[in-house]
Parts: structure tokens; sequence; C-alpha cells
């Protein structure tokens, strides 16, 4: 079982930000700005295109709104969207509020954030959707 199956089963913490039946956004314990926040398949599988092409348009569609709840919660120029990331071997989408291109840089330095911050971010995100 992957950490992020895990979070989804409620035995590691999290800052949620939604979930439905099949699909799961929390945010990033490291992130690049504030609003950070990964998408999971609460299906455990290591590579997004081994989902059916069903479930890969139901999770993007998932992401969609995830996305634009963050872009109004923290208004940028855009919501970055990228899938990478080989340490956990758990689909996962990242979305990243962005004011330049430089935001969605992985080497950079990431955010330290109180858990009261966390909470302040989730927060608003999910009263944008």
């Amino acid at each position: 079982m992957t950490i992020f199956s895990r979070i989804v089963a409620g035995e590691i913490p999290c800052y949620k930000v939604a979930e439905n039946e099949h699909f799961f956004a929390f945010l990033d314990i490291n992130p690049l700005v504030k609003g950070h926040t990964l998408v999971i398949p609460k299906r455990e599988v290591d590579y997004i295109f081994d989902l059916n092409d069903d479930e890969i348009a139901q999770y993007h569609v998932f992401a969609k709104k995830i996305a634009i709840a963050i872009g109004k919660a923290f208004p940028c120029k855009k919501v970055g969207m990228t899938v990478l990331g080989l340490e956990v071997p758990h689909a996962h989408i990242h979305l990243v509020p962005m004011q330049s291109e430089k935001d969605m840089l992985f080497t950079n330095p990431k955010l330290q954030l109180t858990p009261e911050e966390f909470e302040a971010v989730a927060a608003a995100i999910r009263a944008e959707l």
C-alpha cells in the first residue's frame, strides 16, 4: 500500500481539498507555492497511462475542478499541471498556481508552512469548489 493509499484510507493525515468516489485531492506537504495540490486516483496505480480511457478522462475532469478552485483562491496567471515523480508509485497530478513558469520548477526551494497555514490554504480552495 502506497503512502497515498494510506492517506486516502485515513491512516496518514493530510490537508484534504476534495474527494469523490474515485479521486482525492490534498495539499502537497512540500509545496512550491501556496495552493500546490496533488490529485490522485483512489485506485492504486503507479503510472497514469495505466488508467483506462474512462478513468483518465474522469481524472482530468476532477483535476480541472480543483484547478479552477485553486485559481480563484490564489489568483495567478494559470494553474500549471504536471505529472511527474518517481518517489511514490501512485499516479499523481501536481496542480500549481503560477505567476511564471519558474513556479513549476521542482528544484525550487519548498515552502515551510505551519499546520495552521496549510489548513487555511486547504480551506480557501475548498471554499471555491
